[in-house]
């Protein structure tokens, strides 16, 4: 088995040191603010079998670096507005790498800390797609 330097639970843990954690209940306080966006960094399949937060941008985890600069060819106009950006995943871990990325590149947005595995059991709208 190979070693590894850095496991990707103490790469996680690292990144939520250094950025702002939601707590779920204060999310879904700030759920239909204007000046609030989601941002859901979970596979298209997972919003589809979970549900997602209303009104919700879907952001795919390995294009987030590339929608929020502004001189990337891929830049995403919702990422130049002036709102708080509080980026989720399932459990938190993919979103608490993704915003200290971002953090390292100037963009200032916080994490849903227990991402939306408990989103639903706390309350919390969820939007779910008529499969049909």
């Amino acid at each position: 088995m190979r070693e590894l330097k850095i496991s990707a639970a103490e790469l996680v843990d690292a990144a939520r040191e250094r950025v702002e954690e939601v707590e779920t209940q204060d999310a879904i306080a700030m759920v239909g603010k204007e000046s609030v966006v989601f941002v859901d960094l979970r596979d298209v399949r997972e919003r589809q079998r979970s549900g997602f937060i209303p009104g919700s941008f879907h952001c795919p985890r390995g294009m987030a670096e590339f929608w929020v600069d502004p001189k990337s060819p891929y830049f995403k106009e919702v990422f130049g507005e002036d709102k708080k950006f509080v980026f989720h995943c399932a459990s938190g871990w993919r979103s608490a790498l993704t915003v200290a990325t971002l953090k390292d590149m100037g963009f200032e947005a916080a994490h849903l800390k227990e991402g939306f595995s408990t989103w639903e059991e706390a309350g919390g709208p969820v939007e779910r797609i008529d499969p049909k």
